[in-house]
C-alpha cells in the first residue's frame, strides 16, 4: 500500500483492492485473524497510516458452494416415482448457504441427504437445490415437498404458483392476539437496513396473505402464549415469523423478529415443578405440519399430517401454566 492511503479503515482499504470479496466477508477474515499487518493481527477499525504491509493468509474469495451427496439419516413420509415427501428437522439448511467455512457451508443439507438418499432428483431449481420446489428456514421443522424429475418438478411448481398447494403450520407466539382468528394481509420486502431481516413496513414489497387461528391461550410463569394454526397463501421468505412479528406477537424463539432469547419467570418458583428461573429454545417454535396438493402425473390428492416434534412438546411442558378459555 502507499502513503495515499493514509487515514482509511483496514476493511475499507481491503475491500477497494478485493473487488470480488464483499465487504462482509474481509470483516470476517479480519476477525478470524486471517489479516496480518506488519505481521501482527488488527481489528478491521485499524486506520492506516501508509506503508504498512498487509498479508491475507487464506483465499480471500470463499470457495464455491457444492451439492454433496451424504449418508444423513431423512425421516421420508411419503415417496412416488415423481416425488418425495419428507419431514425435515429442525437446525438442516434445505440447500448450501451461508457458513463462516465449507463445512459450515455446503454440509449437513437437505439437498445432501436426498442425493444419497434417491441419486436422480429433479434438475429444474438448479445444480445446488436438485428436487427443491420450495423451501423451509432452517430453523422450522416440517413437511417439504421434493421432486424427483423434471416434469414432476414443473406441474408442482405451477401449483405453488396457482394456490392449489395448502401448507399447515404450527406456531407458539408471544401474546395473546386480540381476535381467535384472522388474516394479515400486508406485503413484504427485504429491510433495508438489516439485510436478513424481512419486513411489512415498506410500501413496495410482494404480497403476502397469512391466515392464523389460536388453538390455545397459555397463561404461564413465563407470560402469555398462544398456540396459533396459520395457513399462507404465499411463499414468502420468512412469512409467518415477519407477519405474526407485525401484529406484536413474534414466534417463540425467533430473535431476528423480536422474541427474547430467553425467557424469565415471573412467578414464585414454587408453582413449577421444575423450578427454572428461565427457559430458552434454541430454535423457532414454527413447525409444518400439514401439506395438501396434487400427485403431479395423475392429479390424484395427496395429504400428509406430522405432529410437533419432541423438543416443542417437551418446551410446552417446561412451560407449564394454565389454558385460558
Amino acid at each position: 500500500m502507499t502513503a495515499d492511503d493514509s487515514g482509511r479503515r483496514l476493511d475499507q482499504f481491503l475491500v477497494s483492492q478485493l473487488p470480488d470479496v464483499s465487504r462482509a466477508r474481509v470483516q470476517e477474515l479480519i476477525a478470524e485473524g486471517h489479516v496480518q499487518v506488519n505481521g501482527a493481527g488488527a481489528k478491521a477499525s485499524l486506520k492506516l497510516k501508509g506503508g504498512e504491509q498487509i498479508e491475507i493468509t487464506v483465499t480471500a474469495a470463499r470457495p464455491p458452494l457444492r451439492a454433496i451427496a451424504e449418508d444423513i439419516p431423512l425421516d421420508v413420509v411419503y415417496e412416488d416415482d415423481d416425488l418425495a415427501i419428507i419431514n425435515k428437522p429442525a437446525g438442516m439448511m434445505v440447500h448450501a448457504g451461508a457458513g463462516a467455512t465449507e463445512d459450515e457451508r455446503n454440509r449437513g443439507t437437505l439437498v445432501n441427504a436426498l442425493l444419497h438418499r434417491f441419486q436422480s432428483l429433479s434438475e429444474t431449481g438448479g445444480e445446488m437445490r436438485p428436487g427443491i420446489v420450495h423451501r423451509l428456514d432452517k430453523e422450522t421443522s416440517g413437511l417439504i415437498v421434493v421432486a424427483k424429475n423434471d416434469l414432476a418438478h414443473r406441474r408442482l411448481a405451477e401449483q405453488f404458483s396457482s394456490r392449489e398447494v395448502h401448507k399447515t403450520y404450527i406456531a407458539l407466539v408471544h401474546g395473546w392476539p386480540k381476535r381467535e382468528s384472522g388474516t394479515i394481509d400486508a406485503v413484504i420486502s427485504r429491510d433495508t437496513v438489516r439485510r436478513t431481516r424481512m419486513t411489512t413496513r415498506r410500501r413496495e414489497g410482494r404480497t403476502a396473505v397469512t391466515h392464523y387461528r389460536v388453538l390455545r391461550k397459555i397463561d404461564s410463569p413465563y407470560g402469555k402464549f398462544a398456540l396459533v394454526e396459520v395457513t399462507i397463501e404465499t411463499g414468502r421468505t420468512h412469512q409467518i415469523r415477519v407477519h405474526m412479528a407485525s401484529l406484536g406477537h413474534p414466534v417463540v424463539g425467533d430473535a431476528l423478529y423480536g422474541a427474547p432469547r430467553e425467557l424469565r419467570a415471573t412467578r414464585g418458583r414454587g408453582e413449577r415443578e421444575s423450578g427454572a428461573e428461565s427457559l430458552a429454545l434454541s430454535r423457532n417454535f414454527l413447525h409444518a405440519a400439514a401439506i395438501e396438493l396434487k400427485q403431479p402425473t395423475s392429479s390424484a390428492p395427496l395429504k400428509f399430517h406430522r405432529p410437533i416434534p419432541g423438543d416443542l412438546e417437551e418446551f410446552l411442558r417446561l412451560l407449564g401454566g394454565s389454558e385460558s378459555v
